[in-house]
């Protein structure tokens, strides 16, 4: 138990937010060490997966930990007789297996209801006149348009032929050709959502939109009022002026109506009297 914890003061609950990849990294060890740290000091846990596309229109699956105290009292409710195919990968799964058993005796498996049907779509966040970013011209375009391999060429190809407008994402990815040689390939997809966002250095790339209706293929970066979008921030959250700045603080954030949803299923049940939020609910 920390100091927090000896003075009585040790929060309710702790939720840390990180890629799914936590789940293997070093084997496993990391997600196990966070687990066993929240164990030993005092409290119960478990973890969820959240892809951000149930909420809105970005590919965005992310990992929650989320302790609570041994002595706070939870409502029966919210804990399941064991793990749930939308909250529960078969990744988190195997972790979980691989818990020492006392860890893995404290473990909760957190049970939410399914949110409602998103209603937008990667088409419905996009900005006719967009700020801050710029139209390729038709050789920007076409160098792009190179850097794409056989299967992608194929997509954009029968995107060409769909009726109306056709509107994807691109990331540009370093990947092996067919000699084993690394390059760098633009990928795209035109299932009307969009890529994970990431921050804009460190090797990732930044996101890039591609229009296409018919033969006419237009590109350009995805604005920083998009991104903001896709995390579920409303236009008038004030971001950056810097473009770079804007990009990296909405790639590393959390979706915020992900945050809502375990708010309102998990946080508040635990940490609200229910007449409390049978007020806030009217």
């Amino acid at each position: 138990m920390g100091p927090l914890g000896k003075e009585g003061r040790a929060p309710r609950i702790i939720t840390i937010e990180n890629v799914c990849g936590t789940l293997t990294s070093h084997g496993g060890k990391d997600f196990a060490a966070i687990c066993t740290s929240f164990e030993k000091s005092g409290s119960r846990c478990c973890a969820v997966i959240i892809d951000a596309a149930l909420f809105v229109p970005q590919s965005r699956p992310r990992l929650f930990i989320i302790a609570v105290r041994n002595d706070v009292d939870l409502p029966p409710d919210l804990i399941g007789h064991g793990p749930s195919p939308l909250w529960h990968t078969n990744a988190l799964g195997k972790a979980y297996g691989e818990l020492p058993p006392p860890t893995k005796k404290n473990w909760i498996w957190w049970t939410m209801p399914t949110p409602q049907t998103r209603n937008t779509c990667f088409e419905d966040i996009i900005e006719e006149r967009p700020s801050g970013v710029h139209w390729h011209s038709t050789d920007e375009t076409q160098q792009l348009l190179a850097m794409m391999s056989p299967a992608n060429i194929a997509k954009l190809e029968k995107a060409k032929v769909a009726n109306g407008r056709v509107m994807g994402t691109i990331y540009k990815r370093t990947r092996p050709d067919e000699n084993g040689r690394k390059v760098q390939r633009a990928e795209v997809r035109f299932d009307n959502i969009a890529g994970c966002l990431r921050t804009p250095g460190g090797g990732s790339s930044r996101q890039l939109i591609i229009v296409i209706k018919g033969n006419a293929v237009k590109s350009r970066l995805i604005s920083s009022r998009e991104t903001a979008r896709l995390m579920g921030l409303p236009d008038e959250y004030e971001l950056p002026t810097n473009y770079n700045e804007a990009y990296h603080l909405t790639g590393d954030g959390v979706v915020v109506p992900v945050v809502r949803h375990l708010a309102e299923h998990i946080f508040e049940p635990i940490l609200l009297p229910r007449s409390n939020r049978l007020r806030s609910a009217a």
